[in-house]
């Protein structure tokens, strides 16, 4: 019996996502849960497991390919055992050479994680090309997807110039809808390739050789002069690069973030001397030995116990229900630059945890977000943030709140400078804190106490028996 797989919903909301890399080959034998694929989702590459226990009969989809939600993307050949209904998966995963009837009597539960069944009637609405989307809240819906409402397409500025439009008809290139599309997305125009492929079919080799230079144009109208280069080649003074995956994700929320909450930055500089002796009595100490600590597990415990005095900065605008929501825990985000771009991951429950506990919470979670195998869950319901643009040797900035958020915190470089301390000059160890919040939801007043309260666990951690 073959079965296909379809590309589900991995619990974000997603109408697609990039096949990054196959696992399996055609004719491989699989296991249940066996990894599959990896795919990459607006924030994360998530490995995929198969549905099935059975032979791989087909790899509907290549890697590099964006595919969208419900489209088939590989095919088992299984026996009645591995086509059991413990082994079915996704939005319309596990469908059968069955009728739509005989599919519909037998639905089958889905893979834990993959979201609802897509339920589709007639012609299935344009989706909007994206790599990435906001990663909703839903890991536990067990509600029918909403259709996608079709997306108008976006003007986009010229990346290659097309050649003048001919006065009499010519035959269209011959190449695969993927070649095609994988033409389009780095800008190029088929005309000007040459294929190798049977009959002259354009393969996805012959558009990357000639986005590398390696292959001569074909005989084509002229190109105007002042054509942009390809994207993603270096041609002449300037390099284009496709805006997509987590950078085009942060880039909308970034965008949607600063023009709908009002955002307001106040600076504090603080002396962190006693800290970072602190810091120094920690590392030595027999309970921490062999953890990581760092000035961000101290500023990160002491944001927390700030919070405890100033939860209003612990709290997200509900714009539809008109309602201030206060949260009565605390899922702390770090920003993580990772080769793919900016994310912010949180630690769920951070308020609950001891220093050590929030040690080790945060080494996993930079060590995860860095090798890129942040989970969605783990990229979605943070509640307040710190980003720590010290270790770029930056002193202060304006960060822009991530989105539901009402606060983030700025964490500056810690640097050697004059001090007055004690009435007199000296040589201390100072820190500048930003604190960025949405004025609709925190006053002026409720955010300098924060701020206020942060700088002074800072600057004397015996601060903390006056606070709890």
């Amino acid at each position: 019996m073959i079965k296909e797989f379809r590309l589900p919903d991995l619990g974000e909301g997603l109408t697609e996502s990039e096949i990054l890399s196959w696992k399996v080959a055609v004719g491989d034998t699989v296991t249940l849960n066996q990894v599959i694929a990896e795919v990459e989702t607006a924030k994360a590459v998530v490995e995929l497991p198969s549905p099935f226990a059975g032979t791989v009969a087909a790899l509907h989809e290549q890697a590099g390919s964006v595919v969208e939600v419900g489209k088939p993307i590989v095919s088992f050949e299984v026996d009645d055992a591995g086509a059991s209904p413990s082994a079915v998966a996704g939005p319309g995963a596990g469908a059968s050479v069955e009728s739509p009837a005989e599919t519909a009597a037998k639905r089958e539960p889905n893979l834990v994680g993959y979201g609802a069944v897509v339920e589709k009637s007639g012609r299935p609405a344009r989706r909007q090309r994206s790599y990435d989307g906001s990663t909703g809240e839903r890991e536990a819906a067990r509600e029918p997807v909403p259709a996608v409402e079709p997306v108008p397409a976006v003007e986009q500025p010229a990346r290659l110039a097309m050649p003048a439009e001919p006065t009499v008809e010519h035959e269209r290139p011959r190449s695969t809808p993927p070649v095609r599309k994988f033409a389009r997305d780095l800008g190029i125009d088929l005309e000007l390739v040459r294929g190798t492929g049977p009959g002259g079919l354009i393969t996805r080799s012959d558009v990357q050789d000639f986005a590398a230079g390696s292959q001569a144009e074909v005989s084509a109208p002229e190109v105007a002069p002042a054509s942009a280069p390809a994207v993603g080649v270096s041609a002449g003074r300037e390099t284009r690069t496709p805006i997509k995956g987590v950078r085009k994700f942060t880039a909308a929320a970034m965008v949607q973030s600063a023009f709908t909450a009002p955002h307001v930055t106040e600076f504090l500089t603080v002396d962190v001397t006693p800290t970072m002796e602190l810091l120094t009595r920690l590392k030595s100490s027999r309970e921490f030995a062999g953890y990581k600590l760092t000035p961000l597990t101290i500023a990160a415990k002491a944001v927390l116990i700030a919070l405890r005095r100033n939860p209003t900065l612990n709290s997200r605008w509900d714009e539809g229900a008109q309602e201030i929501v206060q949260f009565n825990y605390v899922n702390l985000g770090i920003a993580a630059a990772t080769p793919r771009g900016l994310t912010v991951p949180n630690i769920k429950d951070a308020d609950k945890m001891t220093l050590l506990e929030l040690s080790t919470a945060l080494s996993e979670l930079t060590d995860t977000a860095r090798s890129g195998k942040t989970s969605p869950t783990d990229l979605t319901g943070g509640t307040i943030s710190i980003t720590n643009i010290g270790v770029f040797g930056i002193d202060a900035g304006t960060p822009i709140l991530n989105p539901g958020e009402a606060a983030i915190v700025a964490l500056g470089s810690v640097r050697k400078a004059p001090w007055v301390h004690n009435d007199e000059l000296a040589v201390r160890q100072v820190m500048s804190l930003s604190l960025s919040f949405d004025h609709r939801l925190v006053d002026g007043e409720q955010g300098s106490k924060f701020l206020a309260d942060l700088g002074a666990i800072l600057s004397d951690p015996a601060t903390v028996m006056t606070m709890i």
